[in-house]
């Protein structure tokens, strides 16, 4: 049976179109409610776009513990062979905005809510293994030259490469960045990873530092700078276009997720900082231990309501999983939470992609605020009562384990001389495939080509750093595209 069409408080309109009026062709009438409602809906439907990640796809999907890992983790997702769990996954490009192509050269987000029987977990990760800061106060500062110029609100390979060459921590990235893994072929053919270290434990108290690894079973595939170039003229969103057509057909993208594991003794004695975003644990030190499979086999039926507002944050974890003392982690974790109040209001826990499917939400003191509608928890009273008895699950703390000692200071994580190893690694094992060596160095050029020349002798520079062969390739192929005078 065909649905009534009505307003939004219920009342069937008979005729959608025709609005009151004083005679055929005389003024409009305020009485006209229907009308009123329906334009003042729609000068309201669209809310804030997230501050990064505003172009993103998604999909809902299972996750399935293939490997027991309760020695390292004792989540209760985690505690048994064949144990699955309902997930949400959007994916994104960082820095445009939302009517972005899909093809900018820019890190992907990959994040992932599971919805546990102990609350939500979620996974908010990239598709690299670091990113361009490692001190939080740096990061507005960044994405701002990754955006548009406050003047000419365009673009700025000035600003762009300014900073860049000014923070040299964020060479390893960069070097990712203008590989072909810096403009992926779909968000099927990517990797994802936590990037940052985090700490899980087990039931008898021992914890261990973590990061986390999800493989594209379907392998990794890329374009190269002008195939997308021209997919952002032809098909801006062709991502989304892959990722919902591949699962309407029943070819459901997996991840086999990996875990890196490191002792307290053993951060110690490598040469970096576990805390340190812009580094990666070696595999040969720290192999991948397997410990399950995502596959995304449902596409959402309303893009808005599972996609737009689903909300992460890295402050969204479970028992036996924490954060560690990364300081670009800590930051995230105030900074998700108080963006998604921002963009969804202070119940955005409340709509439904972003409920806990326990059914067991109970903190009498957070309630009332805009939009809630779970029922506000009725008569209870808005505090602790004495008289009204609460359980309190009891479950192994990761307590007493870092003990950090210090006076407060301001500090600043400037250059040190590691920044430059991880990188020249990379440059020799881009040199292992064909090309990619020189993809690396043309896609830095046409894209520095547009700077000013002081700050294109920096880039060369900040290359140099990695590799003088690099440095002397990108500074070819610029002063060809923008001889000097």
């Amino acid at each position: 049976m065909a649905p009534t069409f009505t307003n939004s408080n219920g009342q069937p309109i008979p005729e959608p179109f025709a609005t009151q009026r004083v005679g055929k062709h005389g003024p409009l009438l305020l009485q006209d409610v229907h009308l009123i409602d329906s334009l003042a809906h729609f000068d309201r439907e669209r809310i804030p776009e997230r501050v990064v990640h505003a172009k993103g796809s998604g999909a809902f999907g299972v996750f399935e513990v293939t490997d027991d890992i309760t020695d390292i983790c004792s989540s209760a997702f985690l505690d048994t062979i064949g144990k699955k769990t309902r997930t949400v996954t959007r994916f994104s490009t960082v820095g445009g905005e939302a009517g972005s192509a899909d093809s900018a050269r820019d890190p992907r987000g990959f994040a992932t809510k599971f919805y546990t029987e102990e609350g939500n977990l979620d996974f908010v990760y990239n598709n690299t293994p670091v990113f361009f800061i490692r001190d939080p106060s740096k990061f507005p500062h960044f994405i701002h030259t990754q955006k548009r110029n406050p003047e000419t609100h365009l673009k700025d390979p000035n600003m762009f490469w300014d900073y860049l060459t000014s923070n040299e921590e964020s060479l390893h990235q960069v070097m990712i960045l203008f590989s072909d893994r810096g403009t992926p072929a779909s968000y099927r053919e990517m990797h994802g990873f936590s990037g940052h270290t985090y700490k899980w434990s087990n039931k008898k108290g021992e914890w261990f530092y973590v990061q986390v690894h999800l493989i594209s079973d379907q392998g990794i595939r890329n374009l190269t700078n002008e195939e997308a170039g021209q997919l952002a003229g032809s098909n801006p969103d062709f991502a989304q276009e892959d990722l919902f057509k591949n699962i309407a057909a029943g070819n459901y993208p997996s991840w086999t997720a990996y875990v890196q594991v490191m002792t307290e003794e053993q951060a110690k004695k490598v040469p970096f900082s576990v805390f340190d975003l812009t580094k990666v644990w070696p595999h040969k030190d720290f192999p991948l231990r397997r410990f399950g499979k995502l596959t995304l086999n449902e596409n959402p039926k309303n893009y808005f309501q599972d996609v737009e507002q689903v909300a992460f944050s890295p402050a969204n974890t479970v028992p036996y999983q924490e954060p560690s003392a990364d300081p670009v982690l800590q930051s995230r974790l105030f900074s998700y939470t108080d963006t998604q109040r921002y963009r969804l209001g202070t119940n955005y826990t409340q709509i439904p992609v972003n409920c806990p499917v326990t059914g067991a939400v109970f903190n009498p003191h957070m309630r009332d605020g805009s939009m809630s509608v779970n029922g506000n928890l009725g008569s209870w009273p808005n505090y602790l009562a004495s008289d009204k008895p609460l359980n309190f699950r009891a479950y192994s703390l990761q307590e007493d384990q870092e003990v950090w000692e210090g006076a407060a200071t301001p500090f600043h994580w400037k250059a040190i001389p590691e920044d430059a190893k991880q990188p020249a690694a990379l440059w020799e094992v881009l040199g292992r495939y064909p090309n990619q060596q020189q993809h690396l160095a043309h896609n830095v050029a046409v894209h520095v080509a547009g700077a000013d020349a002081s700050i294109q002798d920096k880039v060369f520079a900040y290359f140099g750093k990695a590799s003088p062969e690099l440095e002397k390739l990108i500074k070819k192929e610029v002063l060809e595209l923008s001889p000097r005078k």
